[in-house]
């Protein structure tokens, strides 16, 4: 699992840093999660191919998070794409989109979808065969999802050796990672376990930005690999946090402790900030596996 950050600071763009956008390849899968100005110089910038980029999810009509969404669009249709672009956000999302085109001349020359969410409850909004994609109900000052991308089980590892020992056929090796018992060539059912290992553990990313601190959601990102949290503020600006509805540094390491995830990483920082890693400080008080995110870097997960 890999995880390009584009842009992770709050609010405007400035000359040495941007607004929310990150890319996730998961199972050889690339989604673009946010799209603030300046996603398709980013793109371009990490070498992310943008025929790659088939979802792209937006958690909220804050123009930090998808101002740079119709030119992406629009650049789509210059460089002539013909693959279909699935795009997931709030309902209003296809006005807004669909109202930019129109009136600029720019439909697309390849098919446009839009998936618009109202539903305040969790819920199912991508998969096929390899990764799902729900959402993860946030309390900001609009509506808001995070989203969790989930890898599906893999098949089973299977060992050879084993396999050639117990005389299984050639034939019954894809049943055999699929996890099924088999029969031998001399007639014997074999246990898969005697002749396969377990598959590598399947990872989870959550994406929360926007939020204020909201302990609800903690039951629903439990045990994740990777929790995205926002941190716009430090704990000397909580009353702050509370009146905009974005969440301390403190905060999300709270939400991270208590979900029990693996590794926590920063980011959304207020711009009145000079030094990042001062987020870092205040988080590691209340959960050690903390990383901080910044334009250009770049997360390897296994």
């Amino acid at each position: 699992m890999k995880l390009t950050i584009l842009g992770c600071y709050a609010a405007t763009p400035r000359s040495f840093t941007n607004p929310t956008s990150q890319v996730l390849e998961i199972k050889n899968r690339l989604f673009l999660i946010d799209c603030g100005e300046g996603t398709q110089v980013e793109l371009r910038r990490n070498k992310v191919k943008f025929s790659k980029i088939k979802h792209i999810f937006i958690s909220h009509l804050h123009g930090d998070h998808f101002f740079g969404l119709v030119g992406l669009i629009s650049t789509f249709r210059l460089l002539k794409r013909e693959t279909e672009l699935h795009v997931h956000g709030p309902k209003g999302i296809k006005e807004i989109i669909t109202l930019q085109l129109k009136l600029s001349g720019s439909w697309t020359n390849y098919p446009l979808y839009f998936h618009e969410l109202d539903s305040k409850e969790p819920q199912l909004i991508f998969e096929d065969e390899k990764v799902t994609v729900e959402t993860i109900p946030l309390n900001h000052r609009i509506y808001t999802n995070g989203f969790i991308f989930r890898e599906k089980p893999g098949d089973r590892k299977l060992l050879i050796d084993k396999a050639r020992e117990y005389h299984i056929d050639v034939s019954l090796y894809k049943s055999l990672k699929k996890g099924k018992n088999v029969v031998s060539e001399d007639g014997k059912l074999i246990d898969n376990k005697l002749v396969t290992s377990e598959p590598k553990p399947a990872l989870s990313y959550a994406y929360c930005s926007d939020t204020m601190f909201e302990p609800r959601i903690v039951p629903r990102i439990s045990g994740v690999d990777v929790l995205y949290h926002e941190s716009t503020f430090l704990d000397d600006q909580e009353e702050l946090a509370l009146s905009t509805k974005h969440a301390t540094a403190k905060q999300a390491a709270t939400i991270a402790r208590d979900a029990g995830v693996k590794k926590l990483l920063l980011g959304h920082y207020s711009t009145r900030y000079p030094n990042i890693n001062l987020f870092r400080s205040e988080a590691e008080s209340i959960f050690p596996q903390v990383e901080l995110a910044d334009d250009g870097r770049v997360f390897l997960f296994e």
